[in-house]
């Protein structure tokens, strides 16, 4: 018994992960899903990480149990990516609609965005088009766009590459109260490259 004794417990998993499935406007929406253990992220303002046109959701692999041990967080595949069906002009407004969808069927009143490269200029669109649904915005890699009203919520900028769209005077009028960050060093390699300290970062803004 006093071997038995001398062993030790592996720690409890803080986060919970799944795959799920979403109707929307356009069909069906593959979500990542990752939930506290602690049944806490009810207090928290519910996170959807939107990728890059480059991949689908899998880039936020290892982010995910990070930035999820006090809220909850869906990452989507956008329409036309990953194993989302498509929608008919693949255009960030139509894929903001259908993020849209997501957080009507979820029965959110609130969420917060976090968005990088044509996932940024989706969160942009939907931060413009309800603006009484999401709260806050995280962006990366902030792509050029011909037309965008002003995005008066508060947003976190992390530039990740200097003189990319996310540093012009465009940006700074489009998201009147952002604050812009560098994290030049991590570039490519943003969400799998330093997870906990993006999540820590990014967590304390979304608190604050």
């Amino acid at each position: 018994m006093a071997k038995h004794s001398k062993l030790s417990l592996a720690p409890p998993i803080a986060v919970r992960m799944r795959r799920a499935y979403f109707d929307c406007r356009f069909g069906q929406l593959h979500v990542r899903t990752a939930f506290p253990t602690t049944g806490g992220f009810d207090e928290q303002v519910t996170l959807f990480c939107l990728h890059p046109s480059e991949g689908s959701s899998r880039v936020f692999d290892r982010f995910l149990p990070e930035i999820a041990d006090e809220r909850s967080v869906y990452a989507p595949d956008l329409p036309g990516f990953g194993e989302s069906d498509p929608a008919p002009s693949g255009s960030a407004a139509d894929a903001a609609r259908a993020i849209s969808d997501l957080a009507t069927d979820l029965r959110l009143r609130q969420i917060d965005l976090l968005g990088t490269g044509f996932g940024a200029a989706v969160a942009l669109e939907l931060g413009a088009a309800r603006p009484e649904l999401v709260r806050r915005l995280v962006l990366v890699s902030v792509p050029l766009m011909e037309r965008m009203p002003v995005v008066k919520q508060q947003s976190l900028v992390l530039r990740v590459k200097l003189g990319a769209a996310d540093d012009t005077q465009w940006s700074k009028g489009v998201l009147p109260n952002a604050r812009f960050v560098e994290l030049t060093e991590y570039a490519a390699d943003l969400f799998s490259g330093a997870p906990q300290v993006l999540a820590k970062q990014i967590s304390a803004f979304l608190k604050g």
